[in-house]
């Protein structure tokens, strides 16, 4: 029998694993809460980080003498960015019948575009790279498509949690180096506030990014548990940074990134996995696959012990759903502010799966 009920048939389907919501109404509700969250997101982008990278830095000031091995990194940055169009189109296209998230990553795209336009500037101006140098490059570059990572949704959106915290992350240590606060023996000594203020600016964008993704990713765990989870653990299980498979000269990048102390192994487990496992409930990968693992052994009907009770012992589930309400009471709040409210208001609605305990509301 399909899966799929009308809303008003629903409080007399009989208790099952696949819950009291069908997934077309699951389905609707995350693209209300995507939907509200862009609107939400556009707003403060446009008030707080409208930056220009022509502008916005003080260029005819960088350093001419940056250290060879800062430069390999700039130019891998701006290596990376280049790819921007395709990370749009293809994002833009897998997700075109969403509101929220199509018109989104548009935006997304806008504001990744100024991220290579930035890094090409550093590169131009550290007066170590030709223009006829760099203009050659971007062909090579563009001579070759980056595709997605996975076919479907739920799986990229996972991906790109992890990708824009560790982004961030390669920025930041990049701002740090060139605040002179690197540990570093090599760069003692060294600052430049213009590379520091670039690194910083676009590390502020990426935290953005990574938090409206978040935000996503929450709301399928909140109505999807077990979907999002196995996706988490597929994404973590080979995970690579985009365009590391195009850039020609990426071994050279990935090397003088870890030498550098900006990024490597350790920091992806440390300060992007647990990180993002931290936002997520999850207390650790061990525990992330032990918990799929469970919930596959149980069977689906036998005994009343059902395959999907099992997924919310992997997990923080009441953490994502405060998270999830915490997310619809901003959304409800900026609808306040404009007027949409009174005609289209976004609502919160409890995933009815959630197993409780006796007694328990679940406001509780």
């Amino acid at each position: 029998m399909a899966d799929v009920l009308p809303p008003n048939m629903l409080n007399e389907r009989p208790r099952t694993p696949a819950g009291l919501l069908s997934n077309a109404e699951k389905d609707r509700l995350i693209e209300r809460g995507f939907l509200g969250l862009y609107r939400w997101y556009t707003a403060r982008s446009q008030e707080t980080r409208n930056w220009n990278p022509d502008r916005s830095f003080e260029w005819l000031k960088l350093r001419q003498d940056l250290p060879p091995e800062i430069v390999t990194v700039i130019q891998g940055f701006f290596a990376v960015e280049q790819y921007a169009p395709d990370f749009t189109s293809s994002l833009v296209n897998l997700v075109r019948r969403s509101h929220g998230r199509s018109h989104f990553q548009l935006r997304w795209g806008s504001e990744e575009e100024k991220h290579a336009d930035a890094w090409e500037n550093a590169v131009l101006f550290s007066g170590q790279r030709s223009p006829e140098w760099i203009e050659e490059y971007k062909e090579r570059l563009r001579s070759q498509t980056w595709e997605l990572p996975f076919p479907d949704a739920i799986h990229n959106i996972v991906y790109t949690v992890f990708q824009e915290r560790a982004t961030q992350l390669n920025y930041l240590n990049m701002m740090k180096i060139a605040q002179g606060r690197s540990e570093k023996p090599q760069y003692a000594g060294f600052s430049d506030p213009v590379l520091a203020k670039v690194a910083q600016t676009i590390a502020v964008d990426e935290a953005a990014h990574y938090n409206f993704f978040l935000e996503g990713v929450r709301m399928y765990l909140y109505y999807y548990p077990e979907r999002t989870l196995d996706a988490i653990k597929n994404v973590i299980g080979g995970f690579s940074m985009p365009a590391s498979g195009l850039v020609p000269d990426w071994q050279d990048f990935a090397e003088t990134v870890y030498r550098a102390g900006i990024y490597g192994p350790r920091d992806f487990q440390r300060d992007v996995m647990q990180v993002a496992f931290r936002n997520l409930g999850i207390e650790s990968r061990k525990a992330l696959e032990e918990g799929i693992k469970k919930t596959r052994e149980v069977p689906d009907f036998e005994g009343e012990n059902h395959k999907t009770t099992a997924i919310f012992d992997t997990f923080d589930y009441g953490q994502i759903e405060g998270d999830v309400r915490r997310l619809h009471v901003k959304i409800q709040d900026y609808e306040k502010e404009i007027g949409f409210d009174r005609f289209d208001p976004t609502e919160f609605v409890e995933n009815p799966e959630v197993p409780r305990k006796e007694g328990q509301a679940a406001d509780d």
